[in-house]
This record gives C-alpha cells, structure tokens and sequence, in this order.
C-alpha cells in the first residue's frame, strides 16, 4: 500500500504551508485524495508534483499557465506534446529575461 500524508504531513514534506496547498487545490493545481469520512491525504508521488509545481512558480510561470500544465498532466502521457510546448514557452521567457538582465548588467557597469 502507498504512504498516506495527511494535509499537515505533506505541507512539511514539500515545503508548502496549509493555506498554500489548499490555494493550489482551489486553483486545480494539485489534486488531494480522500478517505471514507472525506479527510485529505497525499501520496509520494504527489510530493513530486508538488515539487515540480514549486519548481514551476520560480521559473516566473503565471497560474494560468500552471493550471493548463496541470490539467494537461491530469489527462495523461497523450498530452505530453502540449506539455512540452508550455515548458519550450517558458524556456524561452526565461532566456528573454536572462538577455534583459544581461544588458542592465552591461549598462551598470560601464557607469
């Protein structure tokens, strides 16, 4: 059987508060399992996500994007593709912001 976090075991294991990690249920970035009497719980493999989740939100991702990730990724391995291109989007944000960055650089240090 797998291992059961409860909402206060997996808030440790991931590193995300309470509040925070029934913000990103509310916005259908995570999804909590539950038990007969309707009680969250987590498994490792939701540890994971909420890490890549994490991971995600320091790359600059906006929800909404993150929420088309996620539901992408609920679907299944067919919308790898979809995925992909997200990710590729934000590579390449990423790589806009990092020239941006490198010419402030610049042109603070020739002052």
């Amino acid at each position: 059987m797998t291992r059961q976090y409860s909402i206060g075991e997996f808030s440790k294991k991931c590193g995300l508060s309470i509040d925070t990690l029934r913000y990103y249920e509310k916005e259908h970035l995570i999804h909590c399992h539950r038990q007969d009497n309707n009680r969250r719980y987590y498994e490792e493999s939701d540890v994971a996500w909420a890490q890549f989740i994490i991971r995600l939100k320091k790359t600059g991702m906006s929800i909404k994007d993150m929420q088309e990730y996620a539901n992408l990724r609920y679907k299944g391995d067919s919308t790898i593709p979809q995925r992909l291109k997200l990710l590729f989007l934000q590579l390449d944000n990423l790589h806009n912001q990092q020239s941006e960055i490198a010419q402030h650089i610049d042109f603070l240090e020739k002052k």
